[in-house]
């Protein structure tokens, strides 16, 4: 492929995500024009700079539909109708998966999911450094063309995120428990303190470090939410329910007076805490696998799904093919303490891999 000598791209949504995006690409380095379903936040956006233009130039290599989750299927199969190039590469940011991947069977859309949001709403609250350091999922399937997810891996490093390959339906399931019953368990939380402190108004004046950490979240945006929430409906009902089971035993612990679960709960709960994965590494920490792949549908899915069942982060890759255009190779940098665990799944599934450090 030939790139042109401006990156051109495109955001679909100047919310809060969507304008944090443009403002991202546009630092770094790319050409980026906007459009919104409001006006007012097209002409904001033109004046703040954050865009150069707002209709999608016929050059964009790369879309981001940062719409709510209902009209994300829509907007994708609109711009990819009006972008006829093989190399155009779509994505999304919605927070649920499986509806939309479904949905939109072109091998030029990868849907996507950054892992960051504010309490802040609209573009107002965008931010150039949103993504950095965050986990921003992508879910390639069989039929994801194996350039086109290098590259918008690539891209998504470039705006500092931390990228990692989920299927769809495993993306809902965990993030119903991640993301999503974090939110209404903030909002059920910070409702039913606003009713005790109708009786007792010093209440939310004695709201100390922990309450406020809790229900942080419950602060967003709350209209982007139900579209999400009904989309994921499934997996979040059944996360409340193993969830309402949890609480149901520690009320039934705390009448009985048995301490050792409380202590047991709390005990673990602070371990698994302290262990939340969140720390960057340098150039010296990593380690290079380069995987052998064959030219068909799925491989590229199968690996990179494979390092996200381990925890193991894919910090870049490249692909190069084979002369012959039957095989290729993947190469992966990694977190070098991870590398050989990595490794040794890869061979167990058929893979043929070599380790570099």
């Amino acid at each position: 492929m030939t790139f042109p000598s401006e990156r051109r791209a495109h955001v679909v949504g100047l919310g809060l995500i969507g304008a944090s995006i443009a403002r991202s690409l546009a630092e770094a380095g790319w050409r980026v024009t906007g459009g919104d379903s409001e006006p007012q936040t097209v002409r904001r956006a033109l004046e703040l700079q954050l865009i150069a233009a707002e209709p999608m130039h016929p050059a964009t290599s790369l879309v981001f539909i940062a719409t709510p989750a209902g009209s994300v299927a829509e907007s994708a199969r609109e711009v990819l109708t009006r972008l006829p190039d093989p190399d155009v590469i779509v994505t999304d940011v919605a927070g649920v998966k499986s509806a939309i991947v479904q949905d939109i069977t072109d091998s030029r859309f990868i849907g996507g999911h950054p892992m960051a949001g504010s309490e802040q709403r609209g573009l107002a609250a965008s931010r150039a450094n949103l993504f950095q350091g965050c986990t921003w999922v992508l879910t390639p399937t069989p039929a994801t063309e194996p350039g086109h997810y290098s590259r918008l891996h690539g891209f998504l490093r470039e705006l500092g995120a931390n990228v990692v390959a989920i299927n769809a339906d495993d993306h809902d399931r965990l993030v119903a428990l991640a993301s999503h019953v974090p939110h209404l368990l903030a909002g059920a939380l910070m409702n039913e303190a606003a009713v005790a402190a109708e009786q007792d108004a010093v209440l939310l004046q004695l709201a100390a470090g922990g309450f406020r950490d809790m229900t942080r979240i419950a602060a967003g945006d709350p209209a982007i939410w139900p579209d999400v929430l009904f989309e994921n409906r499934d997996a979040i009902t059944q996360t409340l329910t193993s969830l309402e089971g949890r609480l149901a035993g520690l009320r039934s612990a705390l009448a009985a007076g048995h301490r050792e679960v409380i202590a047991s709960s709390l005990q673990t709960a602070s371990v698994a805490r302290r262990t939340l994965p969140g720390r960057a590494l340098s150039a010296d920490q990593l380690a290079y696998l380069r995987v052998g792949v064959s030219d068909k549908p799925g491989e590229l899915a199968t690996v990179t799904v494979a390092a996200s069942d381990l925890a193991v982060n894919i910090f870049d890759i490249e692909i190069a093919h084979g002369i012959e255009g039957v095989s290729g190779t993947l190469l992966l940098a990694v977190d070098a303490d991870h590398a050989a665990r990595f490794l040794d799944v890869l061979t167990s599934m058929g893979f043929s891999v070599t380790l570099e450090r």
